[in-house]
């Protein structure tokens, strides 16, 4: 492959993993056995090669992928004529990613731009066991049985399943312009999208990219958002300030990190669900563990862009709006739109999608219909919220 000395290798595509291996029933668990999947990304910037990130990062038996190939999905499962082409690890087409580990693919040399929709699909002749895995990435993926790598199409293959979580793929990387900067949207549930259209590209990470677009920017977001995730302790995935510096500080080319953070830390201690879950923090709890974040972020010379803490008091999920937990969100943004905060900026995501009579629920017009995620129209009140001089992208 021909490089190009003046470009480099930049996050163009990110999908947080989980395990399945949480004590949780908020997803499906599965795992894959002599299957091909087929699984969509979208990719949120461009450059003149290509290079894919699988991983085994929480699996307890060594992922045997027998074959991966890329291609430029043309819609539901299909593929372009002519597209298709093997994706290797170390030169082989064949490889295996060891128990705990991630695997970066040799380059393709292919242009791709914002907003291409490309087929990564993974032959898997063995049980791979429970999978790493992303649990809403709103795109809908395919299996099948046998190997199907080269198919034209998945559909009216016998055994066809549809897929509404992703595995074992955490991100691709393009080889773009050198001095090309990156947005890491850092943060749960109301990055990731959950309440948002399927397959639509309706996120906020999404409709921000839009507007940078619009604006001229060469710069783009990528979404490390996990739904469920808490900023102080574990639950769903490792909390924030465990994986900050694997899902933030470590992402090529970022410049800048967008955080939302806060609701699950309040919320989910109340449910019935998650008897383990550790009690609700403080609002200094909170605080200090913001304080953390926009510190490490500082040190590693990064611009750090905090956002409120989303309403949520009427959400249909029981337990998890309490008066305790309401009034520390609300001191907690206030800190967070005060002179004290460490941020270089913020974002009034809460304000932006708020009931302006009860300023703790959502507005009807942004809620999903579970009074705790933005439906579309909310998603995009959320990227309107976000002054662009503050990203400098």
């Amino acid at each position: 492959m021909t490089t190009d000395s003046t470009a480099s290798w930049t996050a163009a595509f990110r999908s947080a993993v989980i395990s399945s291996h949480e004590n949780i029933d908020l997803f499906e668990l599965r795992g894959f056995a002599d299957q091909t999947l087929r699984q969509i990304i979208r990719l949120d910037g461009g450059g003149s090669a290509l290079r894919i990130r699988l991983s085994n990062r929480y699996g307890k038996e060594p992922l045997h992928i027998g074959g991966a190939r890329l291609a430029i999905r043309t819609e539901g499962s299909g593929i372009e004529s002519g597209s298709d082409t093997p994706l290797r690890v170390a030169g082989a087409e064949e490889f295996t990613i060891p128990v705990g580990e991630d695997a970066v693919t040799d380059p393709v040399e292919r242009t791709v731009t914002a907003g291409d929709e490309l087929a990564v699909s993974l032959w898997l002749p063995e049980d791979t066991g429970l999978s790493t895995y992303s649990a809403v990435p709103l795109r809908t993926g395919y299996a099948v049985p046998g190997n199907a790598l080269s198919a034209p199409a998945l559909d009216g293959i016998e055994g066809l399943e549809e897929l509404v979580t992703r595995h074992f793929i955490s991100g691709a990387d393009v080889l773009a312009p050198a001095g090309t900067t990156i947005a890491v949207a850092f943060g749960d549930s109301w990055f990731e999208g959950t309440g948002t259209t399927p397959d639509t590209d309706r996120r906020f990470p999404d409709l921000l990219n839009d507007r940078l677009r619009d604006a001229g920017s060469t710069g783009w977001v990528v979404n490390q958002g996990l739904s469920a995730n808490r900023l102080l302790t574990d639950e769903i995935g490792e909390h924030a300030l465990a994986r900050l510096q694997r899902d933030a500080l470590d992402v090529p080319g970022v410049t800048h990190v967008l955080i939302h953070f806060g609701l699950n830390d309040l919320g989910i201690p109340g449910q019935e669900a998650y008897p383990q879950a550790a009690p609700g923090p403080t609002a200094a709890e909170l605080i200090a563990g913001f304080t953390t974040l926009a510190d490490r972020l500082h040190a590693a010379g990064l611009t750090a862009i905090a956002t409120t803490v989303g309403p949520y008091k009427d959400t249909v999920f029981e337990g998890y709006a309490t008066p305790e937990g309401i009034a520390v969100a609300r001191e907690v943004n206030d800190w967070i739109r005060g002179a004290d905060s460490p941020f270089d900026a913020y974002a009034d995501l809460a304000a932006a999608v708020a009931d302006p009579a009860d300023p703790d629920r959502i507005h009807d017009d942004y809620d999903s219909g579970d009074g705790l995620h933005v439906n579309d129209a909310g998603a995009k009140a959320l990227a309107d919220a976000v002054d662009l001089a503050f990203l400098k992208i």
